[in-house]
């Protein structure tokens, strides 16, 4: 059986220490991200991932403003160094992927299909997890590093007022990416018998 997927999918790691030094072109990697969010699947091919890919100064201002938002939220001034730390190593990566759900397809498909009217927000966190992943595994495959955070919904504004987001994309994730400063570290796993029933 062919194992190249199964690779991929073992190479692709959550990589904190990242860097600068990409060779592919900001056009190269634009069409890797959008090739890998434009083919993975949804739900009644509803398409309801939209991304914001963001190069230079706007990387940048994404990861300033996500730590001008936050002080007000951490406790001391102590714990706010740590978070600055933090979100300076996410701001050090090349560039960031912004996931966004367009919640009018979701709402529009809710009221032509009533019958699965409860199931659309689920399914397009499924989309979103799809395309996620399989950014992921693409920047994987070109030895580009990535990882992913959730500052939604505390920087929701800034980000809609920063990018000109329309009001009804809602902000699902944020992906820092660049070179691979320093790998992952050992990757633990369940024991497959509390995971998996097979049938034969």
């Amino acid at each position: 059986m062919e194992t190249k997927f199964t690779a991929l999918q073992t190479n692709r790691r959550t990589i904190y220490a990242l860097g600068k030094d990409v060779a592919a072109s900001n056009t190269d990697l634009t069409q890797i991200i959008e090739s890998a969010i434009k083919n993975a699947p949804s739900a009644f091919n509803n398409q309801t991932t939209r991304a914001v890919i963001l190069f230079n100064h706007y990387h940048d201002q994404l990861w300033e403003m996500t730590a001008d938002r936050l002080k007000s939220e951490v406790p001391t001034e102590a714990a706010y160094q740590k978070t600055v730390a933090k979100l300076n190593g996410f701001k050090a990566a090349y560039g960031t992927i912004l996931y966004f759900t367009d919640t009018a397809v979701v709402k529009q498909n809710e009221a032509d299909f009533p019958l699965y009217a409860a199931n659309f927000a689920d399914w397009a966190e499924q989309a979103q997890g799809n395309a996620q992943y399989s950014v992921w595994v693409s920047l994987a495959e070109n030895q580009i590093g990535a990882n992913l955070q959730h500052y939604n919904p505390l920087i929701d504004a800034q980000v809609a007022k920063a990018f000109d987001i329309p009001a009804n994309w809602k902000l699902r994730a944020q992906m820092p990416f660049g070179s691979i400063e320093a790998p992952a570290g050992p990757k633990e796993f369940m024991a497959d018998s509390d995971r998996f029933k097979i049938f034969e």
